[in-house]
């Protein structure tokens, strides 16, 4: 009888932990859904728009009207605000600047017709870049994100910039993304985000918040590509999975959006002191 008393504490404590940890991941699943809205509308609207075919207007002109009416529901709604609208534009801008680019080069393409292509490339083209920044900006709001021990701004900067620009230049020079890959290591380091959950808060090592980032949104580009979003060359006749190195595109793809988007928040965070 003695013997089972301190079992039964035993357990009662195991089973309290189990259930808040199951409370406070639920919880963590409906503020990451909620961040979520502006890319599950978008792959809705793909999916919609492949299976079935609308009236006037080609397919990629109907996305693009799609996901400027959720841009303005979104902001009217108040699920966005205007700050995060301009940084999500800035987003659309340097994203349509990257594709137009790499269809140029041939990296990928948009077979389909379209009244709103501009050298080839769609204009909702840039709402899947300006989707990963919405989803950066709602997920800091929600769970009031904080970064410890980050680094000097011109570092940041530098490095960000140096990162975009590798995605044109290693089509005629040395592909360094392996390099900036490192450099990233070494200067975050010893940099962690921490983040709320149900008011608890917990943190993370920023390098793995963005792996597990990058690794995600080559999922999301996995559905995209099968939905016709465009198409890789090896995708010309039939759809295959995305070769798992784009998983370092994306991922340096998702530092450089952190730290567009880092910046600025503390930019504006010295401004309003």
């Amino acid at each position: 009888m003695n013997d089972s008393l301190p079992n039964s504490y035993v357990t009662k404590a195991v089973g309290g932990k189990v259930r808040r940890a199951v409370v406070q991941l639920s919880h963590f699943g409906w503020e990451q859904a909620l961040s979520c809205v502006f890319p599950v509308v978008i792959f809705a609207s793909l999916a919609i728009t492949q299976i079935t075919s609308l009236p006037i207007l080609p397919r990629y002109d109907w996305l693009l009207i799609i996901f400027l009416l959720m841009q303005w529901v979104m902001v009217r709604s108040g699920l966005e605000t205007r700050d995060e609208l301009k940084v999500i534009t800035l987003f659309h801008l340097i994203g349509l600047a990257l594709e137009i680019f790499k269809v140029h080069m041939g990296s990928w393409s948009y077979p389909e017709e379209g009244y709103s292509k501009v050298f080839g490339v769609p204009l909702y083209s840039g709402f899947m870049y300006a989707s990963v920044a919405s989803y950066l900006c709602q997920a800091w709001r929600r769970l009031e994100v904080e970064l410890v021990q980050w680094p000097p701004f011109l570092m940041v900067v530098s490095l960000a910039a140096a990162i975009y620009l590798n995605f044109f230049t290693h089509h005629f020079w040395v592909d360094v993304r392996w390099i900036l890959s490192g450099l990233v290591i070494i200067v975050f380091w010893c940099s962690w985000v921490t983040y709320s959950v149900n008011g608890s808060r917990y943190r993370m090592p920023l390098a793995l918040s963005f792996v597990l980032i990058g690794f995600f949104i080559w999922i999301a580009e996995n559905i995209a590509t099968f939905f016709d979003a465009w198409e890789y060359p090896n995708q010309t006749e039939a759809w295959s999975l995305v070769h798992l190195g784009k998983v370092s595109s994306w991922l340096l793809l998702v530092i450089v959006s952190f730290l567009i988007v880092a910046t600025l928040k503390q930019v504006k965070g010295n401004i309003s002191r």
